[in-house]
């Protein structure tokens, strides 16, 4: 199987249907880190094949999960889950930061060289960035502890915004170390393909003056 025909595969199981030039676009951002990473070290995984796994269809599990119109991601590192979801809805904004300077240069050669125009990127540690205007979902993959999240990205939220933080096995103790204002409004068990053997959850939190 080829790098193309395991992404579909995963897209078909994830059940969401996809045009071509998503999938060309994917696999495009897909030859790009691979290039990358041999000077860069963005990411340990090496293997193509895996980086389809572990990268794109894992950050493509979270598409149907997905809440409002401007989304951050923080800790974005080489743009995951970032830019395969500014990729699959490309009528939301999403910004992608992280403090790596390294990395953040990869993001914007890979906004440029996929046309990704509702994509900008931040150069900056969580805690400083200030914007002009709030975010409706505030996005981490594999980024911190769910209290460090909440500490350092809470001011980033608009109004009844909400945190979406992805996980591997449920953090029980995390989300019990979770204080006020915080909430958990919802976990969801997610299946990626390819990594059936691997648990991995979603976990939607909010103000409790959000709800």
């Amino acid at each position: 199987m080829d790098l193309r025909a395991r992404l579909e595969d995963g897209i078909r199981r994830l059940g969401l249907a996809l045009p071509e030039a998503t999938v060309d676009g994917l696999l495009a951002y897909l030859a790009m880190l691979v290039k990358w990473n041999r000077a860069f070290n963005l990411t340990a995984v090496r293997d193509p094949m895996e980086m389809v796994t572990r990268h794109l269809l894992d950050s493509l599990a979270v598409a149907p999960h997905l809440h409002g119109e401007r989304i951050i991601d923080v800790g974005t590192g080489a743009g995951l889950p970032g830019i395969p979801l500014a990729l699959v809805y490309p009528e939301r904004q999403f910004v992608l930061l992280d403090s790596n300077s390294k990395k953040t240069r990869f993001l914007v050669q890979a906004k440029a060289e996929l046309g990704l125009a509702n994509v900008e990127v931040i150069h900056a540690r969580v805690e400083g960035y200030r914007p002009e205007k709030g975010f409706d979902c505030v996005i981490s993959r594999a980024y911190a502890s769910i209290a460090d999240i909440l500490h350092s990205s809470g001011h980033l939220l608009e109004g009844q915004g909400e945190f979406v933080a992805m996980k591997g096995a449920l953090p029980e103790q995390e989300l019990a170390a979770m204080s006020s204002p915080w909430q958990l409004r919802e976990v969801i068990p997610l299946q990626v393909p390819g990594l059936d053997q691997e648990q991995r959850h979603l976990l939607r939190i909010v103000a409790q003056q959000g709800q």
